[in-house]
């Protein structure tokens, strides 16, 4: 843990309720005064468009001309009740062909579970599932890790893991009628796969080497771990941010290399003292989707260290409230924030803040914008005298049971049985006495499969789950990843490291406008003008203090193309060298 000393609430007494503050309301007009015709527009845009009732927050009658088809699907059936009320009890033991029959049992397999974590692969895969957890700060167990092996194990070539770009694991295979007893298999490992999909708050992203860098500026567990209880209630369920307008993502940042990629996120909490209290700055807004991509903006606002859960849900409770419900491609909290500007959607997160107020944003950040961003491969000394971390590169972040299990083993016999996920889908293991360095490095696993000194192209090298698995994914993602890595890593030499991003389609769930060549799979012609796969080239993304979005270099590429189109702007943009005309120069 951090030398911070921060007087966090304790899990039991977090608040659930919307109205868990007592928020004090300024009157700009007095009652006896009629508001002018603007005012009372302003006025009616700023009533919330929610309502709790028994519990459960739903749409407002008034409000629910346009919305789009999964506001419906919530209206007719909260999703939370699944799992608050158990609902996924009798869900589980109905055939999955007979749950079909009826709208509102279909609704349930292909929207509302998803609530739970639960997504229904039904175009490639029907009656499997997706299990998605929670995973604070992307820290883990020896023990969660092998309970997570077993239920893949059970499902053979269907089952397997992912490590995703929000540093939490995913499932594969799993089939309905185990899901009460894989959760009841969670809560025992401290696991909950509760509000990580649909429009709920995604998981938590911090510093992978949090309490264990020696360079961190803060440790971000503490925070990361109370956000999740808080927004989970502890794992029992909060509908107070449950029935949001579409996802939402949060980030504390706590190292200067901006692991956490604080511009993506729709919160993030960037460290600053302030008259000589330690706290955050916060940004706002940041995206991606299908349509848009937006990098976040300052909300003029600090906070305190303690008061990073009352103003994370006086942000949700705005979006929540204010937030658009139509077209799915603009109800991210941005197009809100654009919609009121940054000063009023501020006036409103004040509204429900306690006391109504909110301190202006500090000069006085943490964050060291000159830095170098850190590879974490490899051997390197932690904090703790005598102790180090070996990054290892997860190839594509797939991994099977037996790897999970062997993960686990090196864990514990070398470390502290933990292990450490990070949003470029690998792994880092902590703790390790320095002593036993040479033997960890030494074992098979990290000899043949993950190494810790992978090729250069391998370092940066990201695919989302693609359409093996993903019914959205116009293209396979993962294998072909690899493959042009590979390729282009024949071709040429490279002395530094290029972040090569792929995804399977515009919901750009492998991010690759973050990256320094992106890939997005689309269907276009090849040369004889057949029709095949191929991808958008995106081109000049950047992380760390310098973060911008990177633009489309080239659209519709052919795979056949590919290769030699990488090789040209690895030579052009990244200093790479041919290595025929290397060797010739030898």
């Amino acid at each position: 843990m951090s030398s911070l000393h921060v007087k966090f609430p304790a899990p039991s007494a977090l608040p659930i309720s919307s109205n868990r503050f007592k928020n004090v309301r300024a009157h700009a007009t007095p009652p006896q005064t009629a508001a002018p015709p603007e005012a009372e527009a302003d006025a009616a845009r700023l009533e919330p468009r929610v309502e709790e009732k028994d519990g459960f927050f739903v749409l407002k009658e008034k409000f629910r001309q346009g919305i789009n088809p999964q506001e419906k699907v919530k209206i007719e059936k909260d999703p939370m009740k699944l799992f608050m009320e158990n609902g996924i009890e009798e869900l589980s033991k109905i055939p999955i062909e007979e749950l079909d029959k009826s709208k509102l049992t279909k609704d349930d397999v292909d929207v509302r579970l998803k609530w739970l974590g639960l997504f229904h692969r039904r175009k490639h895969h029907y009656g499997r599932f997706m299990m998605r957890l929670k995973l604070p700060n992307g820290v883990t167990t020896s023990a969660q890790t092998r309970y997570l092996a077993s239920v893949i194990r059970k499902y053979g070539e269907d089952g397997c893991a992912d490590i995703t770009t929000r540093q939490n694991w995913q499932i594969r295979g799993v089939v309905l009628a185990d899901v009460p007893d894989i959760l009841r298999g969670l809560e025992e490992v401290g696991l909950t796969s509760l509000q990580s999909g649909m429009d709920n708050v995604r998981n938590p992203v911090g510093n992978p080497l949090a309490g264990i860098d020696p360079h961190e500026i803060v440790d971000t567990r503490p925070y990361n771990n109370l956000l999740s209880q808080y927004i989970t209630a502890n794992s029992r369920g909060n509908p107070s941010f449950s029935n949001l307008p579409r996802k939402w993502n949060v980030c504390v940042i706590g190292s200067h290399d901006l692991y956490e990629h604080p511009h993506i996120n729709d919160l993030a909490y960037m460290p600053a003292t302030k008259g000589g209290r330690f706290g955050f700055n916060l940004l706002v807004g940041g995206f991606f989707s299908a349509k848009r991509c937006a990098e976040a903006i300052p909300l003029d606002a600090w906070v305190p260290g303690d008061d990073v859960l009352p103003v994370c849900g006086a942000i949700l409770e705005a979006f929540r409230d204010l937030g658009f419900r139509g077209n799915r491609q603009k109800t991210r909290m941005m197009w809100l924030i654009d919609e009121l500007g940054i000063e009023k959607f501020r006036e409103e997160v004040v509204k429900r803040m306690p006391e109504a107020s909110l301190e202006r944003a500090s000069s006085e950040d943490l964050v060291d914008t000159e830095w170098e961003r850190r590879d974490y491969f490899g051997a390197h000394p932690q904090k703790q005298e005598g102790y180090s971390f070996v990054g290892v590169h997860v190839p594509v972040g797939r991994l099977q049971a037996d790897d999970m299990d062997e993960l686990a083993r090196l864990a514990e016999k070398y470390g502290s049985g933990e292990l450490r996920l990070t949003v470029e889908q690998n792994i880092i293991i902590p703790n390790i006495l320095n002593s036993n360095l040479k033997a960890l490095l030494g074992e098979p696993l990290l000899s043949e499969r993950f190494s810790p000194e992978p090729p250069i192209l391998m370092k940066g090298l990201v695919a989302c789950t693609g359409s093996q698995f993903c019914g959205q994914a116009i293209i396979e993602t993962k294998a072909r990843a690899l493959k042009v890595a590979e390729e282009v890593g024949r071709l040429v030499s490279v002395t530094r490291p290029v972040r090569m991003h792929w995804t399977g389609c515009p919901n750009t769930c492998g991010q690759v406008q973050v990256a320094d060549i992106g890939f997005m799979g689309c269907m276009t012609r090849d040369g004889s003008g057949k029709v095949v796969e191929g991808a958008d080239v995106f081109l000049g993304g950047r992380v760390g203090s310098d973060s911008h979005l990177g633009d489309v270099y080239k659209k519709g590429v052919p795979f056949d193309q590919l290769v030699p189109l990488v090789v040209d702007l690895l030579v052009q943009n990244f200093g790479a060298v041919l290595r025929d005309r290397e060797e010739s120069e030898e």
